[in-house]
Parts: C-alpha cells; structure tokens; sequence
C-alpha cells in the first residue's frame, strides 16, 4: 500500500496534484498548513481517500491536532508539529509517537525533509509542498506489515 504524505502546501495545489499523478498513491494524508488545499485537492481526486491534521495556520479548525491511524497493521501517528514545538526540538514528537505505540511518525511544520529510523520508530517529515523553489513530498509505503518511508522532490 503506498500513501502519499504532503503538508505545508500553503496554497500550491498543483503541487500537490503533481505528487498524486507521480506517485498514484492508494490514499493521501495531508499534515496540515493548509488544510483548504487538502480538501481542494480531494476535489480533483475523489476517490483516493485522504486524511488530514491542521497546522498552524489553519485558523479555525477543530479537528484534532494528532491522529492516530493504522494501515495494514501497521499504527501511523500524524501531526503537524507545530503543538509539539518540533522546529526546536521533535523529541516531544518522537516521544509522543512511542506513547501512542506507533511504528511511523508523519510531522510537519520545519519544511525540511526528514526520513529517520531509529530501530523502534520510522519518522518522516515530507518537507514543504508548497516550498517555490524546492517542493518535496513524502512517501510511506506498507506492505506485509513492514513501513518504508521515502521523501521525493517535486
């Protein structure tokens, strides 16, 4: 199963769908700044489901800052970050993920791309889609139980 992992989309939504033409994922999970362009981007694919968090800057939203999710097995923690404090510090994120019991931590808020494995937990931040000059995005792939995660340039 791949998913496509995408935040800090801050209003490029062809971005976003150059990701989903790209990678043709079998669903999306968007971690938050700005949600709008998750749903816009639900829009021009209805039928690839899609999961999301706000960010920071989704002002208004009362949907829960942290999601808990699991995918053939394998339990998926999503966030932005940002009630983590994760651009000065993402330990109160990786510690959170191990509380929850997740495999895979999905954050982020920083922009910068970040893939790591510590032996217990796979952490991946997919960058800033919106980024103007260098967009990226992520890529979490499932299969028989065992996560693999990827960031991509766009």
């Amino acid at each position: 199963m791949k998913l496509l992992v995408l935040s800090d989309s801050h209003g490029n939504v062809d971005n976003m769908a150059r990701a989903v033409e790209l990678t043709r994922p079998r669903h999306i999970l968007h971690l938050g700044d700005c949600l709008r362009d998750a749903q816009a981007l639900h829009e021009r694919f209805p039928d690839i489901p899609m999961d999301t968090v706000p960010g920071n800057c989704d002002w208004g939203s009362f949907d829960a800052p942290e999601r808990l999710l699991e995918f053939d097995g394998v339990l998926v923690l999503m966030m932005h970050g940002h009630t983590r404090n994760v651009k000065s510090s993402p330990m109160s994120a990786l510690y959170a993920a191990k509380e929850y019991g997740a495999q895979v931590l999905l954050f982020g808020h920083t922009h910068v791309p970040l893939v790591d494995n510590d032996g217990s937990l796979l952490t991946l931040n997919p960058g800033a889609a919106g980024d103007r000059l260098h967009p990226t995005c992520g890529i979490l792939t499932i299969d028989n139980g065992h996560a693999d995660v990827r960031t991509l340039a766009l």
